[in-house]
């Protein structure tokens, strides 16, 4: 009995711009102009698009520095909204399980796919369909790579990206020395900024050098993970799909604020808000969590005013996901480190030791716990279907004037009836 060896086949995903392509997709005017996306304060730009990348303005540049270019050139800029574009990627990684429910989710924008039971010679075509089922269902334009290995399917995406198909497969190609050369080992998945260093100091300047370097040199020089990286490479495939996602340890919320916060006040709303998001967090993964961590801090830039930063951690009796004690808790920690006189730049909460809910029978237990977990779904549900913050408590505040600086927001909430787009028919 013989049987043929299907050919490994690995397909990363990439969304184009992702978040210039989520907001231009509530706002079709914005096609084949330029439009950036700023981070957290409207600090620094961290997504462009093809026509704002070809005027020069650079990825991570400070929004104040390249603010010429953007008002000669009338870019369009949006504020990040991150909650938009984490409903976004979701929809975009449920229709990319459709093809195949072996699917690694790397980042946000990002997933590789199992295409190996697809036949080498229709591979390409599947590529395609993938990408257009994608756009259609979702409106998100992808670039495809496909290859033997994940490393490999990065250099096909590089590749993917600057074709008009949007697809590029590396599959049955017997000599691709040739596209590893035009590589730059920067590039290459897996090498930082250090390692790029040493590799320079060695001699090897692109991805093709480091293929054909022997194994020997590599595990004497370096380390087993550039052995990886070098045996993929050559189409031997080191590094698995991580299909199954480990459950969380810890949860971090913080933000900086979008102005300095001196009173307790507006600390206390802040630090309210973040264990409230921290407490859904967790719920929506039936987790619990067995302590709390506030922190605070000043900016290390503005010395005239002092520089501070403390944290109090909070240990509970019984381990909770409850939103109410989680708040509780928060605040009674943030009234032991806080101090006066300071202009506090950023606040977060962090949740540690978690542990699955469902292992949450104890001898304390009672029906009370039962009431408490009926109202905390009630909230999530509500909060779900109406938008956040819909049902919150008064401790967080109403205003919120520390809240981050959000000037170029385009206001659009999947999770909100009212910001739905309106169509108008004559």
């Amino acid at each position: 009995m013989s049987f043929t060896q299907l050919t490994k086949k690995i397909a990363l995903v990439d969304c184009n711009s992702f978040y210039v392509s989520c907001e231009r997709l509530f706002n079709p005017k914005l096609r084949n102009k330029p439009v950036v996306v700023l981070s957290n304060n409207d600090g620094c730009i961290i997504s462009r698009s093809v026509e704002a990348k070809a005027l020069g303005i650079k990825m991570g540049e400070p929004y104040f520095k390249a603010k010429n270019i953007i008002m000669k050139n009338n870019v369009q800029v949006f504020s990040s909204n991150y909650s938009l574009y984490g409903d976004l990627s979701r929809r975009v990684m449920r229709t990319l399980k459709r093809f195949n429910s072996e699917i690694e989710i790397y980042s946000i924008d990002e997933a590789f796919l199992d295409l190996t039971n697809f036949p080498d010679n229709e591979i390409e075509d599947v590529g395609k369909e993938i990408r257009n089922v994608v756009l259609q269902w979702t409106g998100i334009p992808t670039s495809i790579g496909i290859a033997k290995t994940k490393t490999l399917s990065k250099v096909a995406n590089h590749i993917a990206k600057k074709k008009q198909s949007g697809v590029v497969s590396l599959i049955g190609l017997e000599n691709i020395d040739p596209i590893l050369e035009k590589v730059e080992i920067n590039d290459v998945w897996g090498v930082g900024r250090q390692l790029t260093k040493f590799y320079h100091k060695n001699g090897i300047y692109n991805a093709k050098q480091l293929k054909n370097k022997s194994n020997t040199w590599i595990k004497k020089s370096s380390n087993v993970l550039s052995s990886r990286t070098a045996m993929e490479l050559r189409g031997i495939s080191c590094i698995n799909l991580e299909t199954k996602s480990s459950k969380r340890k810890s949860c971090v919320v913080s933000r900086s604020f979008g102005k300095r916060v001196e009173n307790f006040q507006e600390l206390k709303e802040a630090v309210a808000s973040y264990s409230l998001n921290a407490s859904e967090k967790i719920r929506s993964e039936s987790l619990i969590t067995k302590s709390i961590t506030v922190f605070v801090r000043t900016s290390p830039f503005q010395s005239r005013y002092g520089f501070y930063s403390n944290s109090k951690t909070i240990d509970f009796p019984i381990a909770t996901n409850n939103s109410i004690e989680i708040v509780k808790a928060a605040i009674s920690g943030l009234e032991s480190i806080f101090k006066n006189g300071y202009r506090y730049q950023k606040a977060g909460v962090i949740l540690s030791h978690l542990c699955d809910s469902n292992n949450k029978e104890n001898l304390f237990s009672s029906i009370r716990d039962e009431k408490i977990n009926s109202l905390m779904r009630s909230i999530d549900n509500t909060n779900y279907r109406y938008g956040r913050s819909t049902l919150s408590l008064a401790s967080a505040g109403v205003h919120k004037k520390w809240n981050m600086k959000r000037q170029h927001s385009s206001k659009i909430d999947t999770a909100d009836f009212y910001s739905l787009p309106t169509i108008k028919v004559n």
